[in-house]
């Protein structure tokens, strides 16, 4: 069963929303949203289902001030109520493919011997790539993930601002991250404005929608 939010409704919050530059730090995010915030990040789509990545949630204060001068000092990182690092799996190989199928086999309730075709496609797909190409593959998919966890966030009236102003191998270092076989793409910050940040009564700049669709019938 599908309960569609109303269109008024999704308009309403996507124009709500913006990268917050203050937070207010005395506001935290209730448990219950935060919950379905990090659900919203599980049920993400990504290219082959594959989901290459792993999102830190940085709680630590200190691990926090540590991380903010690897962010060119910006206080989203220490004021926000939540800090989100998405980081991709290093090294993609077929080794992640077949835990993949393992999984869908388990969560389908279909052998995994059924799979072999879609599992031959997808390691084909990585070996066809460099390394590099492969990391690059990974990180959109990563940035895939932050847009549904910022109309998420949107829906629920939390705030989120997106963050690449920050050294990814910094923030590899200092949360341990490549020992883990992972490595940083992305931030994101998440909470609620700050009734300072003159940002958020900035109206919206976007182009006519007559300049950005064209539909090709």
């Amino acid at each position: 069963m599908s309960d569609p939010v109303p269109a008024p409704t999704l308009l309403r919050q996507l124009k709500w929303r913006y990268a917050v530059k203050k937070f207010d730090p005395s506001r935290q995010i209730p448990a219950d949203l935060w919950g379905a915030l990090e659900d919203a990040l599980v049920l993400s789509p990504s290219s082959f289902g594959l989901q290459p990545w792993k999102f830190f949630v940085v709680n630590n204060p200190e691990l926090r001030k540590k991380l903010q001068p690897a962010a060119w000092n910006q206080s989203q990182i220490t004021e926000a109520s939540r800090l989100v690092v998405f980081a991709v799996k290093k090294d993609l190989n077929a080794a992640d493919v077949r835990r993949f199928i393992e999984r869908t086999a388990e969560v389908q309730g279909v052998a995994a011997e059924s799979l072999a075709g879609y599992q031959k496609i997808m390691e084909g797909s990585l070996a066809s790539r460099s390394t590099a190409d492969v990391h690059h593959w990974a990180a959109r998919q990563a940035y895939i993930a932050l847009g549904n966890f910022m109309t998420a966030a949107a829906l629920l009236g939390v705030d989120v601002c997106p963050m690449e102003g920050f050294d990814p191998a910094k923030f590899d270092d200092i949360l341990g991250l490549a020992p883990k076989g992972y490595a940083a793409v992305v931030a994101a910050t998440a909470g609620y404005r700050a009734a300072a940040d003159k940002h958020a009564q900035a109206p919206k700049v976007r182009y006519p929608k007559d300049q950005v669709i064209e539909n090709l019938d």
